[in-house]
C-alpha cells in the first residue's frame, strides 16, 4: 500500500516538474490570472498537485437564446 501511494505521488510530482519546465519560456505575452487563491487549506505544494491532479476540466461556455418573453420585457423597458 505504501508503495502504491509512494508511486502515484512520485508520478504527480514528476508530470507536475515536466509540465511547469516545459512553460518557462516565452510565456511573457500571456496575461496572467486575476483571481485571488483560496487560502482555506493550509495543506501545502503537495495538496496543491493532488488536487490539480484529481480537478475536472473547464466546460465550455455556451451561448444561451433568448426566448420571446425575455426579448418583450427588453423591448418594453427600452420603450
Amino acid at each position: 500500500m505504501a508503495d502504491l501511494i509512494k508511486e502515484f505521488v512520485g508520478g504527480v510530482v514528476n508530470t507536475a516538474l515536466k509540465e511547469i519546465l516545459r512553460k518557462t519560456g516565452g510565456t511573457a505575452s500571456k496575461r496572467t490570472k486575476r483571481r485571488g487563491r483560496k487560502t482555506t487549506s493550509g495543506g501545502g505544494i503537495l495538496a496543491d498537485i493532488v488536487e490539480a491532479a484529481f480537478r475536472k476540466p473547464a466546460k465550455k461556455q455556451v451561448s444561451r437564446r433568448r426566448t420571446a418573453a425575455s426579448r418583450s420585457k427588453l423591448r418594453r423597458r427600452s420603450a
